[in-house]
């Protein structure tokens, strides 16, 4: 288990071929923001059951000295995404044309990030370079993984008969088999269009107008007007003061809030010296906690009660550590559930480091795969509640709840850490795992992320909110954690299911430390 060292540049992707990407760049001369544009490419042709340009990003942008830098790249539900278009249905259905409500923001945030990169950094590679790996991928295929061939296969019943699934997805029908050479031409040519027009022609060019045809033939909520109104926002980042550094994470409408207050909580708790059972019990505890400030307040920007920042100060979250009870569970309701996700990371030679999620939400999103695009359309607007009085009840033109935070840190001692997860409600666990692990018990960054995990709440195709552990924690922490009162339910040794987690660290002699998730296809790649 041991981490992967370079002295001038880091990618960590969960696809060892978009870690390749990004190395790539890096070696050109390209910035932190430059390979992870290629990174973020490659990916959504590699892994396209876990994210695609059809479905939303967050960026956290660190520079060597200074603030970091946010960007919100996820879009709004469309003006046709009415509460009366959901008329007579208990929730918004979470695939077909009624689940692609929202209007898809990665590409945005692609176009954002690189304004950033020309004004920080000297370097500007063409766009027909930052994206030569994915038209290549998507052009003459990919090895299938088995992460896609199983979501594939699990989902199929569902996903089969939505518009274009079957003819971009299936190979003869059928999910294609793990290790088969899977083609994407349609999407080559859309990335191949976005090299031509550039990034913006996906809101407000030639490739709009082609997009907003095709919603229209499906019929999705999206209209042409809709992409034309849709920009990429620069938020601040929420913060928090940590004894061994600051830590930054998105605001609203993600659920940065909970990673950090998580964190925040179980720095007044003494987590150096506790065991598996108790560091799981005393950080499932704040999660439940945070989780409670997440669903009283977290929703598009524009609707909030309560300035979020207030919410990590010392005073409010000591009275929340004071609540947790280390000879009991405290009681659990529901989570928001399961989410598919790409976490990667890039810090280059001058010191810039990148914290980044792209997703489609559930995987393969909707579902619906807008004509002669090959993109599949996200469905993150299931987040949306058709209750009017609820926090995140559905409107045109409102940004959806979003489990999607990518998480950053500078540490007291000079270290700069960028690290992450898939996973909906897990990710906020799994960088709490993570960085308890690497930084309060100073574990190995490689052997903190492929130690077993926890997850609390629901896993796919599972409605059981229980407590989930992988099964290579010991019998006596399980049996522990059941006698504080958690409901534990045991995976597999290495299960998906726990996200794919990643991380890079710059140590204050400039090496560079990456390490990533043996539960995923992907890679530390350094030079």
């Amino acid at each position: 288990m041991q981490s992967h060292v370079a002295t001038q540049g880091m990618a960590v992707t969960p696809h060892h071929l978009a870690s390749q990407s990004a190395l790539a760049i890096l070696r050109e001369g390209g910035s932190a923001i430059e390979a992870m544009v290629a990174a973020a490419s490659t990916i959504a042709v590699v892994y396209p059951h876990m994210n695609g340009l059809g479905g939303d990003g967050f960026w956290l942008i660190v520079p060597p000295d200074g603030d970091p830098i946010a960007i919100d790249a996820s879009g709004a539900a469309g003006a046709r995404a009415t509460p009366q278009a959901y008329e007579g249905l208990a929730h918004i259905p979470h695939r077909g044309p009624q689940a692609a409500l929202t209007v898809a923001g990665t590409v945005s945030g692609w176009e954002e990030a690189l304004s950033i990169s020309h004004d920080l950094c000297r370097s500007h590679l063409p766009l027909t370079r930052l994206l030569e790996d994915a038209i290549g991928y998507a052009t003459h295929g990919i090895p299938v993984t088995a992460s896609q061939a199983r979501a594939t296969a699990s989902k199929l019943d569902e996903l089969r008969h939505q518009p274009g699934f079957a003819d971009t997805f299936l190979v003869n029908g059928q999910p294609p088999e793990a290790g088969s050479r899977f083609l994407q031409p349609a999407l080559a040519n859309t990335l191949r269009r976005l090299t031509e027009e550039g990034l913006d022609s996906f809101y407000r060019g030639p490739l709009a107008g082609h997009l907003a045809r095709g919603m229209e033939r499906c019929g999705m909520p999206v209209t042409l007007s809709d992409l034309h109104q849709h920009r990429a926002r620069r938020p601040l980042p929420l913060r928090l003061d940590h004894q061994h550094g600051e830590l930054w994470n998105l605001a609203p409408p993600t659920q940065g809030l909970v990673s950090l207050a998580i964190l925040g909580i179980t720095d007044r708790l003494g987590m150096a010296d506790a065991d598996d059972a108790l560091t799981i019990h005393r950080i499932v505890e704040a999660t439940k906690l945070a989780f409670g400030l997440r669903d009283a307040h977290i929703t598009d920007p524009r609707h909030l009660d309560v300035d979020i920042q207030s919410l990590l100060t010392p005073a409010a979250l000591q009275p929340l550590a004071e609540k947790i009870d280390d000879q009991r569970a405290a009681p659990w309701g529901a989570g928001k559930g399961p989410g598919d996700t790409v976490w990667m990371g890039v810090i280059d030679k001058n010191g810039l480091a990148v914290s980044f999620i792209q997703s489609l939400y559930h995987e393969f999103g909707s579902g619906v795969v807008l004509p002669d695009t090959g993109l599949v359309w996200q469905n993150r607007g299931a987040s949306f509640s058709l209750d009017p009085a609820h926090l995140l009840a559905l409107a045109p033109g409102k940004q959806p709840f979003h489990t999607l935070n990518p998480a950053a840190a500078r540490l007291n001692d000079g270290r700069v850490m960028v690290y992450g997860s898939m996973g909906g409600d897990g990710q906020p666990q799994t960088q709490a795992a993570l960085f308890t692990r690497y930084v309060m018990q100073n574990m190995p960054l490689q052997e903190s992320i492929s130690r077993p995990r926890w997850l609390l709440g629901r896993t796919w195709g599972q409605t059981s909110d229980s407590l989930k552990l992988e099964g290579r924690f010991s019998a006596e922490s399980i049996a522990h954690l059941r006698q504080l009162g958690h409901e534990v339910d045991v995976l597999a040794d290495f299960s998906e299911a726990m996200g794919h987690a990643g991380a890079i660290v710059r140590h204050p002699d400039g090496l560079l430390e990456g390490a990533s998730d043996p539960r995923s296809n992907g890679s530390a790649a350094g030079y």
